[in-house]
């Protein structure tokens, strides 16, 4: 369909900026044009319209009755048609980037400080995909990720390290009255456990064999295969959670969590960044793995 009769667009354009300023003057230097181009362009549309639009005073302009219904009509479909524009241009320039993690650095970890990212980089649209489990990711799932390594990567994944491990007891701050126990006694408490056999994570065994206690027993057990789960379950005054430093940085800032122990263990494990191998790296993964680095960086003292 035949859209008509329309003038041509630099004059409607000149017209608007004129209405606006008040002046050929001013509307000229906004559209980087000379004051003789924009009374040009206007007295163009005014032969096209056989209507006056103006009347030229010395140091004004005003718009007739004429102009004044034009002026509304033009300005709003300018505006609107320049917004059409700006919508079509972000969604073209807006590259989707597909991020994986585990549940425990997603809520812990990911989601306070995204945020800053996002901020950032406008421009990039994230997709958050949670799995537990690194190796059962197919590299061809996500762009790039944040996962617990205590050994190298899966096949076909490359991977840089964010911060080392360290591991202690903590629980609620009511839990022990402000009391820290030795290694020996933390066996005769409720242990919030983790169950989940793909995971490298550290078990609450291995912590204490750590500690020279490879035989200890525990008197009480409660398991889940959720981090969150269990550290929501610690907060509540429900038992003694191992907590992985740099995850639970917050909790303790907050007071939500405490030490139970001085002790701490290591197997040389840590929070790596990931992402394959084998395939050319989006510059939105370059960006976010730089961003990742930033914020594992300690800040100079």
């Amino acid at each position: 369909m035949r859209i008509s009769p329309l003038p041509p667009l630099p004059n409607l354009v000149a017209f608007e900026a004129a209405m606006r300023h008040g002046s050929f003057t001013r509307a000229a230097a906004e559209l980087h044009l000379t004051q003789s181009a924009i009374s040009r362009q206007v007295a163009q549309l005014e032969d096209f319209l056989g209507r006056k639009l103006f009347i030229r005073e010395p140091r004004a302009l005003r718009l007739t009755v004429s102009g004044q219904r034009y002026a509304e009509v033009v300005q709003r479909l300018l505006v609107g048609c320049a917004e059409a524009t700006e919508d079509v241009m972000k969604v073209r320039s807006h590259t989707a980037l597909t991020v994986a993690c585990s549940s425990g650095v997603a809520v812990l970890w990911l989601t306070p400080r995204l945020a800053s990212f996002r901020e950032a980089h406008p421009e990039i649209q994230l997709r958050l995909t949670v799995n537990d489990s690194l190796a059962s990711l197919s590299p061809a799932e996500f762009d790039i990720g944040m996962y617990y390594l205590r050994e190298g990567p899966p096949p076909g994944l490359a991977a840089r390290r964010l911060y080392g491990e360290e591991v202690f007891p903590v629980c609620a701050p009511g839990y022990l009255n402000g009391r820290t126990l030795a290694p020996a006694a933390l066996a005769n408490e409720t242990l919030l456990m983790l169950d989940d056999g793909q995971r490298q994570w550290m078990s609450w065994q291995t912590w204490l064999a750590n500690q020279g206690l490879p035989d200890a027993t525990l008197r009480s057990v409660l398991t889940s295969n959720q981090y969150p789960i269990l550290l929501q379950l610690a907060m509540e005054g429900q038992g003694i959670v191992l907590g992985w430093r740099h995850m639970i940085d917050a909790c303790l800032r907050e007071g939500l969590l405490v030490r139970a122990s001085e002790a701490s263990a290591s197997l040389g494990g840590g929070y790596y960044a990931v992402w394959p191998r084998d395939r050319m790296e989006p510059a939105a993964a370059r960006a976010f793995r730089s961003w990742l680095v930033r914020q594992a960086t300690p800040p100079a003292a």
